[in-house]
């Protein structure tokens, strides 16, 4: 073999990036001291040496997840390493975070996507689905996500990714292409996961972090938000965001084919051929059900929410064993790739929290925008959130920068209501990063587009959230009846 065939097959590009990621997190984690952040009321959050640690961490992490030198199941394990080599974090604890109930959550929604594929429930609701949507692309693109949407009003969006997933595979299947990548598979499946982040800011019901935004809302501002009065300001938002994101999909990914030829009547001949319903789809039907309601019910019944929900969900799992609907051969089949993403995205999430790393961000991020006008004020809050919601749990997110930014809020007369909602908006739709929602690496195991590729599309699809945040705070929201300003 000659030395130029040997360069040939040797990925600069690839050692570079691992490069990159390690120059960042040495030239973070060996500087000097950084300055403290020091709030508007003159109090300073000086960034520990552990602090900085964990920003250089969350640097090599993020490079490394974009560009992705390794699988990314093993950046998130670089996450816990480097924590525990450098002594960012006790081994014990940072390695506890990839066991954190969230992670068990969405193993036990994948599983429920293995059960709906194995049963043939899946390929009945996508037959049903074709039959109904027709023959055109740009309308099964549509029809996907209004399911999609609707669905994350009721149930967590995790768990609705999971359901979804093996439906588009059973869809994408009829497209003629195989597995191979193409425009309309990466619209499909991103289409999908940032769909599912849109309809989930509309209730209460489709993510814990509305919940815990409220939370903080009533402790710092001592006022209550009810369920239906989130949906009311959040309704509108997430369903322009659902329309305006099949638009952008038809622009962006406009798929190969306008039109799959006899694909009703293909639909209709293969829903003949599934034959009658079957004892495990009924069973697996109703337990799946059964789990939604329960879960749906923890907002309204207090004995139920003392039951956590992880708990709740992976009794379904358990169930499924013992009814033989799964075995041992699907536990193995499990794609690891991706809960050890979110057990990493834990992790670090975690990191940076109790190192005080966030705090100082948010606080540092928060004063360049102390002397600005409301509406500026209002839309750093909710990039900053974007940002950070990509990296970290939105959850964490929200808890990071709405306590700072509920503080700094009433001396630049801006009314609180409006940095609860704009936040809630922006953290339920990390588009840049997969390690960002569940549904986005869910999605990725359609190996249908790259973390690269999943990135840049983000941009544009990022700026046109802020575009629909700036509309909703200037315009939409106030005729609404939302206070926006204390003057």
């Amino acid at each position: 073999m000659t030395a130029q065939s040997l360069d040939n097959k040797f990925d600069w590009k690839r050692v570079l990036f691992i490069f990159l990621g390690i120059a960042l997190f040495t030239i973070v984690y060996q500087s000097p001291q950084w300055p403290d952040a020091i709030d508007p009321f003159g109090k300073h959050f000086p960034l520990s040496r552990e602090g900085k640690g964990a920003i250089a961490v969350f640097l090599l992490a993020g490079t490394w997840w974009v560009f992705e030198v390794v699988p990314i199941g093993v950046t998130s394990l670089a996450i816990g390493v480097l924590q525990a080599m450098f002594l960012i974090r006790p081994a014990k604890v940072a390695f506890k975070d990839f066991m954190d109930p969230s992670v068990l959550f969405i193993f036990a929604s994948l599983i429920i996507g293995t059960v709906f594929t194995k049963t043939g429930l899946t390929k009945r609701l996508a037959y049903k689905m074709l039959m109904i949507v027709g023959e055109r692309t740009s309308m099964i693109y549509l029809g996907c996500f209004l399911v999609t949407a609707a669905m994350t009003h009721f149930m967590a969006h995790t768990a609705v990714a999971a359901t979804i997933y093996p439906l588009l595979l059973a869809i994408y299947s009829l497209y003629g292409e195989g597995n191979k990548p193409t425009k309309f598979g990466k619209g499909l499946f991103m289409g999908m996961a940032y769909v599912a982040g849109a309809g989930s800011i509309v209730t209460l019901l489709g993510a814990a972090r509305g919940a815990v935004a409220l939370g903080f809302f009533n402790e710092i501002v001592n006022k209550d938000v009810t369920f239906f009065q989130l949906t009311y300001y959040m309704a509108p938002i997430g369903w322009l965001m659902t329309f305006l994101l099949w638009g952008f999909f038809m622009i962006f990914l406009k798929p190969e084919k306008d039109r799959i030829p006899g694909l009703r009547e293909k639909a209709k001949e293969l829903n003949a051929q599934l034959g009658p319903i079957t004892r495990d789809e009924i069973i697996a039907g109703i337990i799946v059900i059964g789990v939604i309601v329960v879960m749906s019910l923890r907002s309204f019944i207090p004995e139920l929410k003392a039951i956590d929900k992880t708990a709740i969900i992976l009794l379904s799992t358990i169930l499924f064993f013992i009814l033989r609907i799964l075995d041992l051969k699907d536990l193995e089949e499990v794609p690891w790739n991706i809960i050890l993403l979110f057990a990493g995205a834990m992790s670090i999430g975690f990191c940076l929290w109790e190192t005080g790393a966030a705090k100082w961000l948010a606080v540092n991020w928060l004063n360049m925008f102390k002397e600005s006008h409301w509406f500026i004020f209002v839309m750093s809050i909710a990039f900053f959130v974007m940002l950070m919601t990509n990296f970290i749990m939105n959850v964490a997110a929200i808890a990071i920068s709405l306590p700072v930014a509920l503080v700094i809020a009433p001396y630049l007369g801006v009314a609180p209501d409006v940095i609860l909602y704009a936040s809630l908006v922006t953290a339920g739709m990390p588009f840049l990063f997969l390690v960002g929602a569940a549904p986005n690496a869910i999605a990725y195991d359609s190996k249908q587009f790259t973390t690269g590729e999943f990135f840049l599309y983000g941009i544009p699809a990022s700026i046109l959230l802020m575009i629909v945040v700036g509309l909703a705070v200037y315009v939409l929201w106030p005729i609404m009846g939302m206070p926006v300003t204390t003057g």
